[in-house]
């Protein structure tokens, strides 16, 4: 037992060591679009100056840089610092980043030589350099501007396909409410809550509504939906299906109102019909099962009621014979036993009139202080 509990151990820890590494590949191994590869090794890039940034020069080829006056900040040595690790801290994509860095390292030693005067290293490599990204609202292959571009790119109520990078055809993918070759028009089910020159709001309709509204709430539907009807005051309201359909739900089902629909739930088992839950709520008791007191009872719960009380009752008596007898022999012990008889007989009763189990039970509420 103990070597199969060490063997699942041990299976378990490989398995998941196993899991772990094929994910960490997976990532590793991952592709990211071109755009967005550039803009990871821009950033990799980016980090490594963050990380050098308080170097300094240390012997060999620096003690000639610092004869010739040459900082740290500049230096080929710190160049090649940051060469050496760079996209060592990336998770995702991380083969793909060491491929675009050794691809084009004569860029980035081409912007080291000349970074002062070069004021963005993203622009200047993924647009310019690889053209593989475009300006921000800009698209495909030479980098045309999006639809309202620069300010209202499709009215502010969508996104350009393709925008800052090389791909997509530039044309308007709205958000939801809204719809049009420039996303300037409320969508299917929705109406202009708001409007001017430069902005449109679109709400969605109440859900009592057919597909189109002019305002908001059950009132501004222009046709309402299934399951409601057009009231002239109050526009589209609820249809209550159970008190319209004369057989909503079958004969051992009750009906429950929804807004727009309807549910039909089962009888407790005592109704063979009924018109909610719970015995209660039956108008015709099933089969085993009589109606006392306006509930559905189980047929045989009285006799059994019966045979339980006739029990209980000839225990006391028997209780009381007993005592009576010993009374005749010794009245102190006698008296002390009819104390308990009698404490024990009413305790019963009180429990059994008042539905308690034994854990409910206190004395006080029989016997006061």
């Amino acid at each position: 037992m103990r070597w199969t509990v060490l063997t699942c151990v041990t299976l378990t820890i490989i398995n998941f060591h196993c899991c772990t590494g094929d994910l960490k590949k997976a990532d590793t191994n991952f592709k990211f679009p071109p755009c967005q590869s550039c803009k990871l090794l821009v950033s990799s890039f980016q980090a490594g100056l963050e990380r050098t940034s308080r170097g300094k020069l240390e012997g060999g080829d620096a003690d000639w840089e610092e004869k010739n006056k040459l900082s740290y900040a500049s230096s080929e040595i710190r160049f090649v610092e940051i060469l050496e690790n760079i996209c060592n801290e990336v998770e995702k994509g991380q083969n793909q980043c060491h491929s675009l860095a050794e691809e084009n390292e004569n860029y980035l030693e081409e912007y080291w030589k000349d970074m002062g005067s070069i004021n963005d290293l993203q622009s200047w490599l993924c647009i310019e350099k690889l053209r593989v990204c475009c300006p921000t609202h800009h698209y495909g292959d030479k980098c045309l501007p999006c639809p309202g571009a620069p300010d209202k790119v499709c009215n502010n109520n969508g996104k350009c396909k393709g925008s800052g990078t090389r791909k997509g055809n530039g044309h308007c993918s709205c958000n939801i409410g809204y719809e049009g070759e420039l996303c300037d028009r409320c969508a299917q089910s929705h109406y202009e809550s708001y409007k001017d020159a430069d902005k449109l709001l679109c709400s969605p309709c109440h859900h009592s509504c057919h597909e189109a509204c002019t305002e908001a709430g059950p009132r501004g539907c222009l046709a309402c939906r299934f399951g409601w009807t057009r009231d002239p005051e109050h526009g589209c309201l609820d249809i209550n299906e159970c008190q319209t359909l004369m057989h909503a739900c079958s004969t051992s089902q009750f009906c429950v109102n929804n807004e727009g629909s309807y549910t039909c739930l089962a009888c407790d088992k005592a109704c063979a019909r009924c018109d909610g839950d719970g015995p209660d709520m039956c108008l015709e008791c099933a089969e085993g099962f009589i109606l006392r007191n306006n509930v559905c009872e189980d047929a045989n719960k009285q006799h059994n009621e019966r045979t339980l009380n006739f029990t209980r009752y000839i225990t006391y008596l028997g209780l009381c014979i007993a005592t009576c007898i010993v009374f005749q022999r010794n009245t102190v012990v006698a008296s002390l036993i009819g104390l308990a008889v009698a404490m024990y007989i009413s305790v019963s009763e009180y429990m059994l009139s008042s539905g308690k189990t034994s854990g409910d039970f206190n004395i006080q509420s029989i016997f006061p202080i």
